[in-house]
């Protein structure tokens, strides 16, 4: 059941870039709602998997998979739309790709990223990396951002009606803040997210010094 809301949430998380990607403002306003699902989503299969006793080291590393997926989904599509920087995607891609692989070699030796097996032995690397506070909080920022990104650049749509808005100034200022608000949880976001890879490297040298010998 866990493993299918995963799957639901990278399929919500495709029809929602569609629909940011058609310039018109219904379908991007929907495009909120359905993020909206998404992050319901990501919270829900954890639970499920806890509440049906589903939890594996499959789902666990399929739940990554997921995370992986829809995020790099909305920053890649952020980017070609010109909402964010193209550097956003490429150090979000980049970090998932050596931690995931780091990861990788851990699964090998029976480590999971997170739960009772977790690759995490330092404890403060464990509560930056796998605690639920970390994981919680790093996606209510992700999401945020998203939601704030999208709802920002909506007024950009070639079609919006904001004439009302316009004549009495306040479009203008309304964007501003909403864009100010978007930038700051990006690079907070982004932020968190390098913060919260460095520690899977440093756990990961006693694997990898494990192979050499």
């Amino acid at each position: 059941m866990a493993n299918l809301l995963t799957i639901l949430r990278m399929l919500l998380a495709i029809i929602a870039i569609e629909f940011l990607f058609s310039g018109r403002p219904e379908l991007v306003v929907a495009s909120a709602f359905l993020t909206v699902w998404v992050i319901i989503l990501d919270g829900l299969d954890g639970y499920v998997a806890r509440a049906y006793n589903e939890q594996s080291d499959f789902g666990s590393l399929f739940d990554i998979l997921g995370d992986r997926v829809v995020e790099n989904f909305y920053w890649i599509a952020f980017a070609v739309l010109g909402f964010v920087g193209a550097w956003v995607p490429m150090v979000v891609v980049a970090r998932g790709i050596i931690t995931d692989g780091l990861r990788s070699v851990a699964f090998s030796k029976g480590y999971t990223a997170f739960g009772e097996k977790s690759m995490m032995q330092n404890k403060i690397f464990h509560f930056l990396t796998a605690s639920r506070f970390s994981r919680a909080l790093y996606g209510t920022a992700k999401a945020l951002a998203f939601l704030f990104v999208i709802v920002a650049y909506i007024p950009n749509l070639e079609y919006f009606d904001l004439m009302t808005l316009k004549q009495y100034g306040i479009y203008s200022v309304i964007q501003q803040y909403l864009i100010l608000i978007a930038d700051i949880l990006v690079y907070t976001t982004v932020a968190m997210c390098v913060i919260r890879g460095l520690p899977v490297i440093f756990e990961s040298k006693r694997f990898l010094d494990e192979d050499k010998q």
